[in-house]
């Protein structure tokens, strides 16, 4: 089997490497010409079988993906096949698969998780499309999961969309878990009472309930970083968790921890927050409690747990 792989970034790279050392030919596309196979991508769909052809694209999710499929569609011809396994709006396939059916191509979606950990523990592969080029595909994504059991890294989802729809689930439960994580460090360090938090976080890592990798992945940082000082409390996203509330909103269904979760990295960007001066203002109007004058430093340390005032005949 002999595919081409389009886009050779971190996760593109391990892809290529961990497929190449199952026995699979790969030639890999990447605009840059240091980490590319061939020239163009005109090149790397002449090296493949027509009609047999098996085209992997890792780019970024959005108009990079819309414009190489589209590019893709120009070039292949009946028989061939493309598998989309960046992070792509599930809903953005249908537009796909359709563009590429009407010339008779096939169309697969696939989620990948692993990130940089995948090329030495496998992926974990969601996929979306017809059964029939799930099957021909096998061969790569056996060679991409984790080794064991085919179900444990590896689903058939469902129809063209189904596989980057359940990693839009798996990324925004993946945004509560570490939202979860990340306050109860927050209320360890908090509390002068642990004395070492790094070695209670680790200390989770086998036999409690709330064991994971990602616990692990937090608890390798506090070893390098105890304090966490060489970073800065900024946390992007990438679009995963506002698709995953954005489906719950159109659903009816309740996700309050992944909800929370995405709008604490929103809070995360802010130098000040507009909303919490409003809610200290409002305080002071209705209850005359104070405020913090703007430009004061705050107080050293943290404020522990006290009795409140007891609130005025007019609070509410």
């Amino acid at each position: 089997m002999h595919i081409g792989l389009v886009g050779l970034g971190r996760m593109g790279a391990n892809m290529r490497t961990r497929i190449r050392a199952a026995g699979i030919d790969v030639s890999g596309y990447d605009p840059r010409p240091d980490v590319s196979d061939v020239a163009t991508l005109a090149d790397l769909v002449e090296l493949l079988p027509a009609g047999e052809r098996i085209v992997w694209v890792m780019v970024p999710a959005g108009e990079v993906t819309h414009s190489v499929v589209a590019e893709l569609a120009e070039l292949l011809v009946p028989g061939d096949l493309v598998i989309d396994g960046g992070n792509s709006y599930f809903a953005d396939d249908e537009r796909h698969g359709a563009m590429l059916d009407a010339r008779g191509v096939g169309y697969l979606d696939v989620g990948v998780s692993g990130g940089i950990w995948g090329l030495e523990n496998g992926y974990g592969l969601m996929v979306g499309g017809g059964a029939e080029d799930v099957a021909r595909a096998m061969p790569i994504f056996d060679a991409l999961r984790p080794e064991g059991p085919r179900d444990e890294g590896f689903v058939h989802a469902g129809p063209v969309g189904a596989g980057h729809y359940a990693k839009m689930v798996h990324n925004g439960i993946e945004y509560g878990l570490m939202q979860a994580y990340a306050e109860g460090y927050e209320l360890l360090e908090a509390k002068g009472l642990i004395t070492d938090v790094p070695g209670t976080l680790k200390a989770w890592s086998r036999g409690t309930v709330v064991r994971s990798w990602l616990l692990d992945l937090l608890v390798a940082a506090l070893e390098e970083d105890q304090d966490l000082s060489t970073i800065e409390d900024w946390v992007d996203d990438s679009g995963e968790g506002r698709w995953t509330v954005d489906e719950a909103i159109d659903l009816a269904v309740p996700l309050p921890v992944i909800s929370a979760a995405l709008f604490a990295r929103f809070a995360s960007r802010q130098g000040q927050s507009p909303a919490m001066k409003a809610v200290a203002a409002l305080r002071q109007q209705f209850g005359g409690h104070a405020v913090r004058p703007a430009g004061t430093a705050p107080s050293e340390g943290r404020i522990g747990p006290s009795a409140p005032p007891a609130p005025p005949a007019s609070s509410v």
